[in-house]
């Protein structure tokens, strides 16, 4: 048995040596060819140098310092390979380009500016980060406020293209006026204009190259280059979008402003200007709620309807004053089970009785405001 057990082994031992020795990558047979039989033609993947000389914002970057040149590779190779995103980016360039492209000549700022939008949401006016930031150009809420984006009960207007483009157009002409440098200006965009005062004058240097910032603004000047690169140059990485392949334009509108003496519900708000519900969100995506909150708002529509528009709502917006429904909490519900019940958000819950979290108590009375919604 033993005798038996060691022939099979070493049987094995040959046959897996004579299996490895086949699969050495480079191995060649008695004519020079490769032993390896591929089952199908091999496409090697390009290699893309990065360029030696680039400007950004008008100021030279310098690419002959072989440190920055490392920095600047690291982020161009992930840029230039990541085919899927490059060509997002491509297709929402047709869209959202030209008119930040006129926005930024009307203010007299460097044209270069625009692929900060890129780097920061990759064109997404949905995008939150995990800091929550939102919208296209990622305000926090502080920034975001300082810079005229209201935030309050069901609105949030750093979601807003038009709006959250003027207010980063705002901060970093601030931001230039402090640092008398774009780069530093786009630096102090991501981490804030405090910690770059602070590391410039601890660090005793000028220039954003010769910094040690937090590790995602070190990066962040670089993958806006590498950006800025792939982006102008598109065909020269193996970039080709066909002519009609990007996305719509935007659409031409007009802006008009009503006044709410109850909270009206965004689907009919929709209705009435001649759009669906998800069409009305995308094109006022400030409206974060179902409802568009009383108060007096900003609301854009498609070009020609805003006369009809308002003077519709001034006819329906009285008929829908909520009902006030007085809700005793019963043992097991929570605040947002209630919420589900009665169809409103949390959030309007915690204001209409003054709560700061989500604790409730057995026999506690809730106001709740119920909307018609037709």
């Amino acid at each position: 048995m033993y005798s038996r057990h060691k022939t099979w082994l070493f049987f094995g031992v040959i046959v897996a040596l004579a299996l490895f020795s086949h699969a050495i990558p480079g191995k060649r047979g008695e004519a020079g060819e490769p032993a390896i039989q591929r089952s199908g033609p091999f496409y090697p993947i390009p290699y893309h140098p990065p360029p030696q000389e680039m400007t950004l914002c008008g100021t030279r970057v310098p690419l002959d310092d072989p440190e920055v040149m490392e920095r600047f590779d690291r982020e161009f190779t992930i840029v230039v390979y990541s085919h899927a995103q490059v060509y997002l980016w491509l297709k929402r360039m047709e869209r959202y380009f030209p008119w930040i492209e006129n926005q930024l000549k009307k203010h007299g700022l460097p044209q270069d500016l625009k692929f900060l939008a890129v780097a920061e949401s990759d064109l997404l006016h949905r995008a939150v980060s995990p800091a929550g930031a939102v919208g296209p150009w990622q305000f926090i809420s502080g920034t975001g406020t300082r810079y005229g984006l209201e935030q309050s009960r069901g609105i949030d207007q750093r979601y807003d293209f038009y709006q959250a483009t003027e207010s980063a157009f705002s901060y970093l002409k601030d931001l230039h006026a402090m640092f008398d440098d774009w780069i530093l200006a786009m630096a102090a965009y991501n981490c804030g204009e405090n910690r770059v005062r602070a590391e410039l004058a601890r660090q005793r240097v000028s220039d954003y190259y010769s910094l040690r910032l937090p590790l995602e603004t070190e990066r962040y000047i670089f993958r806006i280059l590498a950006i800025k690169e792939v982006l102008t140059h598109p065909e020269k990485y193996g970039y080709s979008l066909p002519r009609g392949s990007g996305y719509t334009p935007l659409p031409e509108t007009e802006t008009v402003f009503i006044s709410l003496p109850h909270d009206l519900p965004v689907q009919v708000v929709a209705e009435v200007a001649g759009m669906t519900y998800r069409q009305f969100k995308g094109m006022n995506p400030s409206f974060i709620s179902t409802v568009v909150p009383r108060g007096s708002h900003q609301v854009r529509l498609h070009l020609g309807r805003g006369k009809l528009f308002v003077e519709t709502i001034d006819s329906i917006k009285n008929d829908f004053k909520p009902l006030r429904i007085e809700h005793r909490v019963s043992r097991g519900e929570t605040l947002s089970g209630i919420a589900a019940r009665y169809g409103v958000r949390v959030g309007d819950i915690r204001s209409w009785n003054d709560l700061q979290g989500d604790v409730i108590v057995v026999g506690q009375t809730l106001v709740i405001h119920k909307i018609p919604q037709s």
